[in-house]
């Protein structure tokens, strides 16, 4: 370890002992940089990041507190982690579920995103390259609007992809991610169909949105309205299966239908969305 990076332990190391012996003298003091959790539901599973949140107190931040070329811990105090409780994609590359230790290496115009193999650990001065298990390159951006603490946010977070924002100071980076989750729902659904309880709602829901087989999905809302004929819902989504179908005179019948259920039950959204599907089917 160089003498640089053995001074930055060592003051980082007094910083937990006079935060430890406050805490042991009573004494509660608000943390320089706030942690936070992000549990995110993804595909099937879950994504769960934790982090501490610097602010720029005035700093140059990108190429000065934090250097160029060299890996940082993605935050403040301990490594920045994230956990998987399925298989995900990082930009296009495979990434077992479990738990990683998140590093980057910022440079002007592009970050590299390093995936560890070790989580724990405190910033980035135990790290090895032999424990990485992905390495990307993604471009970043610079923000008109800066932001004074660090923040790391899911975005456009869809049935089978999502972004893992970055945004500190003026600078963004965007992290894509996503996972099979089409072949899972269609297994489970396939298993679920060969039991007593069938979800017929459920599956001509998923079989709608995702362009599946558009009879099969008619054929299961048909099962769903046999047992409960005045759900308006019900009768949304037959209509826009039927729809879908090209089958416009029986989509308006059963929109019109859901929509005069739905004003006797005093249920003013199904009311306004079996009347959206009217709308799109004149």
């Amino acid at each position: 370890m160089d003498m640089k990076k053995l001074s930055a332990l060592l003051a980082a190391i007094c910083v937990v002992l006079s935060l430890s012996n406050a805490s042991a003298q009573g004494l509660k003091l608000p943390q320089a940089s706030s942690s936070q959790t992000i549990i995110q539901e993804f595909g099937l599973g879950k994504i769960t990041l934790n982090y501490s949140r610097p602010n720029v107190k005035g700093r140059k931040v990108f190429g000065a507190l934090v250097p160029y070329g060299q890996v940082w811990r993605t935050g403040a105090n301990s490594a920045t982690t994230i956990q998987f409780t399925e298989d995900v994609e990082i930009e296009g590359h495979k990434v077992p579920a479990g738990e990683y230790g998140l590093f980057t290496i910022p440079t002007k115009d592009e970050w590299t995103i390093i995936i560890s193999k070790t989580s724990k650990q405190w910033g980035a001065y135990s790290y090895k390259a032999e424990d990485d298990l992905l390495r990307v390159k993604v471009k970043s951006a610079e923000m008109r609007d800066p932001a004074e603490t660090f923040t790391m946010q899911f975005a456009n977070v869809m049935a089978s992809s999502c972004e893992l924002h970055l945004m500190w100071e003026h600078t963004a980076v965007k992290v894509h991610l996503t996972t099979n989750v089409d072949s899972k729902v269609m297994a489970n659904i396939d298993e679920a169909m060969k039991g007593e309880k069938k979800p017929y709602f459920a599956a001509a829901q998923y079989y709608y949105e995702n362009n599946k087989d558009q009879k099969k999905a008619l054929e299961w809302i048909t099962e769903a309205e046999k047992a409960n004929e005045k759900s308006p819902s019900i009768k949304l989504w037959k209509a826009r299966i039927l729809l879908k179908m090209g089958d416009k005179k029986a989509a308006v019948a059963t929109a019109q239908e859901g929509a005069k259920l739905a004003q006797e039950q005093k249920n003013e959204e199904y009311q306004r969305l079996n009347e959206a599907v009217l709308a799109q089917a004149r």
